[in-house]
């Protein structure tokens, strides 16, 4: 999939239009759909599906395998049957359609769910129960969930006895089963929806890239249920050591993330089973993953639990190839893996890359430094790699020409074939974002992506996520007629003349 040439959009669903607050797996999605293959991309890239952290991450969540219950569109459960009408119009958000009210969304949404489930027939309990047997981690997230409703939703550690050791809860399942039907009726009523809006997709020849965060949440089912195969004391339920990366780009202080760290030597006793059900789920619920923070397969910085700055760490070494092997030996050597290997790293990610074959990653804004012949370049990206305008965690593009130093400006202008103007015009015809776009597209690379935000030139006030900073992200938004206002003909323009748009959907 990922060997031809090809082109995608990077838009996760939170920042899809919605009657409700934050983007669903609604109609608005399908029109979506419509939009990026009339303009002959074949590619839509997601961030992840987990439940979110308080800070509204996917990248630290609950669990690594449930999906978000803010997507469920309301209007799916209004034409299952589930909910009155009534229900269903105290979805409706009057708000700014442009930034996302998880808060609103949260309440309500959750609200509406518990109606929902009262009204379950016999024929979908069924339904539920062989969804339940078709995913494992089902009933442990159940069950976790319903555990945390009843110890007011604090993190499993100051649980009771009873309940914060996995087994001695488990035994009495039984206990807890009416509460963590509910949670397994979302779960259900999640994927359904989703499976519904990927087949749409990929009949519209538009393959889905999704993403996997390497690191789960400490206060997480997978680390509850899961102990033995993290760094953690078994006895006291303290963390050792916990994830993040030493200042970088992004950070002059590095990421101080705070999540535990996986004991690899247990894992590999254990045949990398928790990984390999992971990786299989992330395969089943998207066309191709992207897993975050592959570097750490080859090395990873560890941080005493107690420091307060990722500055002071080490590095460990991680599973590298063992792990890989038998990731090969479960789903073959061409699995559908990019490997996000940005940041600081040395010649062991390198090498790692290499022996697996996997696609990395180039960004744009990553590449104009005027003092070196940065590997970024679009003339120095190999066609085994994914080529970003910029991602989720970088400035908009024109924000980012705005913020650059004026030498990087001019040599990113420069390099990129600024035909003139005013190199500061924002909007959907922008100069600037056009020329460094049309670069990008230009690359080797086999698959080029785009953020929604640079196809419509917004600026830094779009601008997704802004990495180690906790506050007011995740919460871009965008209207159908935003997206009806992008430029078709001059993206199935490019996409056709870098032979990026498949032949089967020229005109």
């Amino acid at each position: 999939m990922l060997k031809r040439r090809g082109a995608g959009v990077l838009m996760h669903i939170s920042s899809l239009p919605s009657e409700y607050g934050v983007g669903v797996f609604d109609e608005n999605a399908r029109h979506f759909i419509d939009r990026i293959s009339d303009m002959g991309f074949t590619y839509w890239q997601v961030l992840p599906f987990n439940p979110t952290d308080d800070a509204n991450s996917p990248y630290c969540s609950p669990s690594a395998f449930a999906g978000n219950f803010l997507f469920i569109d309301p209007k799916g459960l209004l034409d299952m049957g589930l909910i009155s009408e009534e229900d269903y119009r105290k979805n409706i958000y009057d708000g700014t359609p442009y930034t996302a009210d998880y808060e609103h969304a949260r309440k309500v949404r959750y609200e509406t769910l518990k109606k929902a489930f009262l009204c379950v027939s016999e024929e979908l309990a069924e339904n539920i129960k062989e969804f339940e047997l078709e995913n494992e981690w089902l009933t442990d997230y159940a069950v976790y969930m319903a555990v945390k409703e009843k110890e007011n939703f604090k993190p499993w550690w100051e649980w009771s006895d009873e309940h914060a050791h996995y087994f001695s809860c488990i035994k009495n399942i039984f206990d807890y089963e009416s509460e963590a039907a509910f949670w397994k009726f979302v779960q259900y009523i999640f994927y359904k929806q989703w499976f519904e809006i990927k087949k749409y997709a990929n009949k519209k020849g538009v393959a889905i890239i999704g993403d996997m965060p390497f690191y789960v949440a400490m206060d997480s089912v997978d680390v509850w249920s899961n102990l033995p195969m993290f760094l953690i004391d078994e006895r006291t339920l303290k963390v050792e050591k916990v994830a993040g990366v030493p200042p970088d780009y992004f950070s002059e202080n590095g990421q101080l993330w705070g999540n535990p760290i996986y004991d690899w030597k247990a894992m590999k006793k254990d045949k990398y089973s928790w990984w390999l059900s992971r990786l299989g789920h992330a395969l089943k619920i998207y066309d191709t993953v992207r897993i975050d923070h592959f570097r750490a397969f080859a090395s990873y910085w560890a941080i005493p639990a107690e420091s307060d700055t990722a500055k002071v760490g080490e590095w460990l070494d991680g599973p590298k190839m063992d792990f890989f092997n038998t990731v090969f030996s479960k789903f073959g050597d061409d699995a559908p893996i990019i490997a996000e290997d940005l940041g600081v790293f040395g010649e062991d990610v390198v090498q790692l890359l290499e022996v697996t074959g996997f696609p990395g990653m180039k960004v744009a804004q990553f590449a104009f430094d005027t003092n070196s012949d940065s590997s970024h370049l679009p003339h120095n990206a190999v066609p085994n790699s994914i080529n970003y305008v910029g991602t989720h965690d970088n400035n908009t593009i024109l924000g980012w020409l705005w913020e650059a130093s004026e030498d990087e400006r001019k040599f990113a202008l420069d390099y990129c074939h600024f035909r003139g103007g005013n190199w500061g015009e924002g909007g959907y015809y922008s100069p600037s974002c056009r020329c460094i776009t049309e670069a990008v597209w230009q690359s080797a690379s086999n698959v080029a992506i785009i953020a929604l935000q640079d196809m419509c030139g917004f600026g830094s006030d779009a601008r997704m996520n802004i990495p180690g900073v906790p506050d007011k992200n995740w919460r871009f938004r965008t209207t159908r007629e935003t997206i009806d206002s992008i430029d078709t003909e001059y993206f199935r323009h490019i996409n056709a003349l870098y032979r990026r748009m498949y032949p089967s959907i020229e005109k």
